[in-house]
């Protein structure tokens, strides 16, 4: 019975925080429509905007976003254990991880000129001043999202998961919020232009301002859980002996690579700056010369990257982040048979989601991109373009994610980081020859820079897997795969057919003539695509499709009762296929489990538009050992009563 209850918990957690993270993507992508519709999508002040606003996250994961997952929090989640609740050994690292995140602050916000020089390439001197404007709104961020992911983190090692999936919902509601004041008092961009000329510092505290208060809230709010938790939490100082050091030799590896993600991003970012500065030029020395208004630029490739996530952020992660408790019990017992079943079932099941993705992106591309325009044309062919070139991609972002997860449930930091290394030199070599190349060709070579990226880190990680695992199970998931891509192929079709009659290859076509028609046909199109996809997937036997399904029916059916696990158990696994395969696992106990919790929310850590340019699941390497509360951080870790620890003085 405490088992049944135990999962139906479970069950009842997930499910809440499911429908957080699926609300956190629907306002988040209304928000960005907002925010076209507010400033247009081929604007010189969206693409300012959008490259101050992306820093605060990106600085933060590569200074103090490795240090955080890698060092502070797992010393949290083993600390909660102590008699006291870690309430004396915490108090100190959140001290410490304030301190740090606020200096860190202080400095990037001062040195923010410099930065927007840095991270820019072509930008003219008015541009460069409200890009600087902007990163001085958008800077502080950075504190907020370190206290953030600290608080996030004393949540999950409490069992409290909820909050911080909610959380950014706040933080899109205030950003939306911020851009309908912009509409209602100036007026979308289509009715009243905005241009750097036009714009003040009303403006920018919509914008920016807006940007940032939701961050601000996003964080505040989750004081609120946190002092329910009881732990009497407060400023301490004193961490010296507290294994910090020991700590951060362990994550060396994980720090690295994230550093190297982050860099290769910015660098390629910089590139993406370039022909949103040659765009501004041609509009200054020729406005009635509308050649500049076919220059995408990095904006529309922000677009592009949101809609070709939005599959692998909603299937991809929450199924490898089920799986990878499955591989990290199966590693840990040595049982690598348990390794490969999770693996390939995993990569199996997702495909049921990513190629009919890639694909149905790939047909609805012109809808698409019409509507996320805003319903300007020009804009929106840009985007449908680059939206074209990522999407195909889809599939292979997210088994590379799912491969990853491998390594780590083995422990092993090492291995994705020299893979790490070799997407960082393509994409570099590749970033730095984009940008010699006419400026309306910058952002599709970026895209196409990327999803060359994605098919080679699927490569490396199959390589290294194998020498891992000596086999991958190869031949059944090229069958399902091949089964799938065949279903979503006829899908595909069906869905292009519709999209040309409904005129997407013309410019006075249907879906060329407003946002309206562009939604009306991307409902009416997609469903009709999602109902022959299915049908075909019957047809080929696709038995994934029930694998993918079988949580929503089952809890549908027992009506809040949990389904069984989709995953196969090793030994099932081993007696079907007639061989004789290890050994089930042990279940390791739950606070074992909580490493695997995100660190970070994936609303507010920036998704890999490059494999593994940044990925929160990295900081799960390290499983808890089950060896109870004596198992803690630092040599002297104090287990006694709280706020009599000998070895530190109060602060």
């Amino acid at each position: 019975m405490a088992s049944k209850a135990g999962a139906a918990s479970e069950a009842k957690s997930s499910a809440i925080m499911a429908v957080g993270t699926l609300l956190s993507r629907v306002l988040g992508f209304l928000r960005s429509l907002l925010l076209v519709t507010a400033l247009g999508l081929g604007s010189t002040v969206t693409d300012t905007f959008v490259n101050a606003n992306n820093l605060p996250n990106l600085i933060f994961l590569l200074v103090a976003g490795g240090v955080f997952n890698t060092i502070l929090v797992p010393q949290i989640i083993k600390a909660s254990r102590a008699p006291d609740r870690g309430s004396d050994y915490i108090s100190r690292l959140l001290t410490l991880g304030v301190l740090v995140t606020f200096g860190l602050t202080a400095l990037v916000t001062i040195a923010a000129p410099f930065v927007m020089q840095l991270t820019t390439s072509g930008y003219s001197e008015a541009q460069l001043s409200l890009a600087t404007v902007f990163a001085y709104w958008c800077l502080p961020q950075i504190f907020f999202y370190g206290l953030y992911a600290l608080l996030t983190q004393v949540l999950n090692a409490n069992g409290a998961f909820g909050p911080a999936m909610w959380a950014p919902v706040v933080n899109n509601i205030v950003a939306i919020a911020g851009l309908g004041m912009f509409v209602w008092i100036f007026g979308a961009n289509r009715a009243n232009p905005h241009t750097i000329d036009t714009w003040g510092t009303p403006q920018t505290l919509l914008i920016a301002g807006a940007s940032t208060v939701g961050v601000v809230i996003q964080t505040a709010i989750l004081f609120i859980p946190v002092a329910r938790l009881g732990l009497g939490l407060r400023p301490k100082f004193g961490w010296r002996g507290v294994g910090l050091g020991a700590a951060a030799r362990i994550g060396a590896w994980t720090l690295a690579t994230t550093a190297v993600g982050q860099l290769t991003f910015l660098y390629v970012m910089k590139v993406a700056s370039m022909p949103g500065a040659v765009r501004e030029r041609l509009r200054e020395a020729n406005p009635d010369d509308p050649t500049w208004k076919f220059i995408p630029g990095n904006t529309v490739l922000e677009m592009s990257s949101q809609l070709y996530l939005l599959p692998h952020s909603i299937i991809a992660l929450s199924l490898a982040t089920v799986l990878f408790n499955r591989m990290t019990q199966a590693s840990q017992s040595g049982n690598r048979q348990g390794v490969r079943i999770a693996l390939s079932h995993g990569l199996r099941t997702m495909a049921v989601a990513t190629v009919f993705s890639a694909l149905a992106l790939f047909a609805l591309a012109a809808p698409l991109g019409m509507f996320f325009s805003g319903g300007n044309p020009t804009d929106g062919v840009m985007l449908a373009q680059t939206l074209s070139i990522l999407a195909l991609s889809t599939p292979f972002l997210s088994a590379n994610f799912m491969m990853s997860r491998v390594f780590y449930s083995y422990e092993d930091a090492k291995t994705p980081f020299k893979i790490q290394v070799w997407l960082a030199l393509l994409n570099v070599v590749g970033a730095t020859v984009i940008q010699f190349l006419p400026a309306q060709y910058i952002i599709f070579s970026i895209a196409i820079l990327y999803t060359v990226g994605n098919i080679l880190s699927v490569v490396l990680s199959g390589v290294y897997l194998r020498r891992l695992l000596g086999h991958l199970d190869g031949p059944t998931v090229a069958r399902s795969y091949i089964r799938m891509g065949y279903a979503a192929l006829g899908s595909a079709v069906a869905g292009g057919l519709a999209v040309w009659f409904l005129g997407g290859l013309s410019s006075r076509g249907f879906i060329w003539s407003s946002s309206l028609a562009a939604l009306i046909s991307i409902v009416v199109i997609g469903v009709a695509m999602l109902l022959v996809y299915f049908v075909l997937l019957r047809i080929f036997r696709v038995s994934e499709l029930t694998d993918l399904l079988r949580p929503i029916l089952g809890r549908l059916a027992a009506r809040g009762e949990p389904a069984p696990s989709p995953v196969p158990a090793a030994d099932d696994a081993g007696a079907a296929a007639g061989g004789a395969f290890e050994p089930a696992e042990p279940r390791l106990p739950v606070y074992a489990l909580r490493e695997s919790a995100p660190t970070i929310s994936d609303d507010t850590g920036i998704i890999p538009r490059i494999s593994g340019q940044f990925d929160p699941n990295m900081y799960r390497a390290r499983p808890a050992s089950p060896q109870g509360p004596g198992n803690l951080p630092g040599r002297r870790t104090y287990q006694g009563p709280p706020g009599r620890n000998p070895n530190f003085r109060d602060g």
